[in-house]
């Protein structure tokens, strides 16, 4: 899920500012403390919408699964506060409508997951839903989730329903939740991934990024911010292999530092799905600064950690965390000496009489996880003109305020992800990315790509250079 849909609550959000541990009584300061992440006891919620009502008692339902295939889960009236065992505690909610209200059809476009159309629908007209709380010790995280997993989808099967997870905020089928959550698990711990879910969405000029899920497994939702959308990848991955290292045990030894280790990751599932990710520079190391994370709407009911990037060099936290994030999982840049010829500017001409349409666009507002990019000049210590993308942040008038997507060659000044302001004017092309990420523009690129190709046929050496962040790169990955 890239976006944050409407958010619908299930029980009433008190809006307060959440905060995970202590604080410094300086602001600002506030720093996650040396501990161990995990909480002593854990509880969570799942559900499953009937349609419209039960075919068979789920009650009856879970009484017997559980006497027959979990006898370590004790079904009990009311969860206790601090719970010694597995319990759960469960009960048939009516009138759903006013008090438990099934996501929308808008809303199921983000959080439905292998729903027919007739489901969807069916959903709507739900009369009936049976409310599980599972709670437990942390000694047993792994074997209760196991066990509440298998547990609503016999439920939704037997009773005829669909699953919801009161966490990640998504609705199931039972095959779709079967196959997310239970067959991918192999070992003590799974892919933490598949429990979870990470939210992308528009704040302001840049991007939020947050998962939901954590507090099924005891730990702290993550949060990242200042973010751009050509990031979203990258960010996703990085989030679930801090949320994948937190679940395996990770103890954080130093208040707010924590330093991450891909090859630390002991899930080898986890590590090599990461494989197709990774430029051949990468270090797979991020040194990571942790916050307590500061509560939105929308957000889970959960302590929340925030990982920046304040430790590495930047202009800003934007430039700071595209560092991270090249060091981590590599980059790679090809810089070009290009001639403007009269094809390549006839061509560039066509594409910038279509910028009033995309500034339009703009600032009616993209769908999520759709962006726009524009390549504008930057001027080299020598005179010249380095050409390289921006991410659209802002539009106004001429004056386009973005995110820097290209490590500069010659530009000293400026770093990869550094918000910059260019003018509308001198854009020499765009691109547009749609949520499903096909493109459309840097039609110019394509004149370029073909005149490179023909100069290294007939002249090996000409001035066309790959960047790699390896020996000389590794330097600027180390922390201030």
């Amino acid at each position: 899920m890239r976006s944050r849909f409407r958010v619908f609550s299930l029980s009433t959000l008190s809006v307060t500012l959440l905060l995970l541990y202590s604080c410094s009584k300086k602001p600002g300061q506030a720093l996650v403390p040396a501990s161990s992440p995990m909480a002593d006891s854990i509880r969570f919620e799942y559900a499953v919408y009937m349609l419209p009502i039960h075919a068979k008692n789920p009650l009856i339902v879970l009484q017997h699964a559980v006497a027959k295939r979990h006898s370590g889960l004790k079904l009990v009236a009311e969860v206790p506060k601090e719970p010694r065992d597995m319990v759960v505690s469960a009960h048939l909610q009516k009138h759903l409508q006013q008090e438990y209200a099934p996501p929308s059809l808008e809303d199921l476009r983000y959080s439905g997951d292998g729903l027919s159309p007739q489901q969807a629908q069916a959903l709507q007209k739900s009369d009936e839903a049976f409310i599980l709380e599972f709670a437990h010790p942390k000694d047993n995280v792994w074997t209760a989730l196991h066990v509440a997993d298998e547990l609503v989808e016999e439920i939704a099967r037997k009773a005829g329903g669909l699953v919801w997870d009161e966490e990640t905020r998504e609705v199931f089928s039972p095959d779709s939740w079967h196959e997310k959550r239970l067959k991918s698990w192999s070992g003590d711990v799974p892919d933490v991934s598949s429990q979870t879910v990470v939210q992308i969405y528009k704040k302001d000029e840049l991007v939020r990024a947050i998962s939901l899920g954590m507090k099924k497994v005891g730990l702290p939702d993550v949060v990242m911010d200042d973010l751009s959308w050509a990031s979203e990848h990258q960010v996703v991955n990085l989030i679930n292999i801090f949320c994948q290292s937190m679940a395996e045990g990770a103890v954080f030894e130093k208040s707010g530092k924590f330093t991450l280790d891909l090859r630390a990751i002991k899930s080898t599932e986890v590590r090599d799905a990461q494989s197709e990710t990774l430029k051949d520079n990468f270090l797979g190391v991020a040194r990571l600064s942790l916050k307590p994370g500061v509560w939105e709407e929308g957000d889970p009911k959960n302590r929340l950690i925030q990982l920046t990037a304040e430790r590495y060099v930047g202009n800003d936290m934007p430039a700071k965390q595209e560092r991270m994030l090249g060091c981590f999982f590599g980059w790679e840049d090809k810089v070009t000496a290009v001639e403007h010829n009269e094809e390549l500017l006839e061509e560039s001409r066509k594409e910038k009489a279509k910028l009033p349409g995309l500034q339009k666009d703009f600032n009616a507002g993209l769908q999520p996880g759709e962006f726009i990019q524009v390549k504008v000049p930057f001027k080299t210590p020598d005179g010249g003109n380095e050409w390289m993308w921006v991410e659209v942040n802002s539009w106004k008038g001429n004056l386009i305020r973005g995110t820097l997507e290209n490590q500069p060659f010659n530009v000293p000044d400026l770093h990869a992800g550094q918000v910059v302001e260019v003018w509308q004017g001198d854009v020499f092309d765009y691109i547009r990315e749609y949520p499903d990420k096909h493109r459309e523009g840097n039609t110019t690129g394509e004149i370029i790509h073909k005149t490179d190709q023909k100069q290294s046929e007939s002249n090996p050496s000409t001035e066309s250079r790959k960047r790699v962040a390896s020996q000389s790169g590794t330097a600027n990955c180390s922390p201030d």
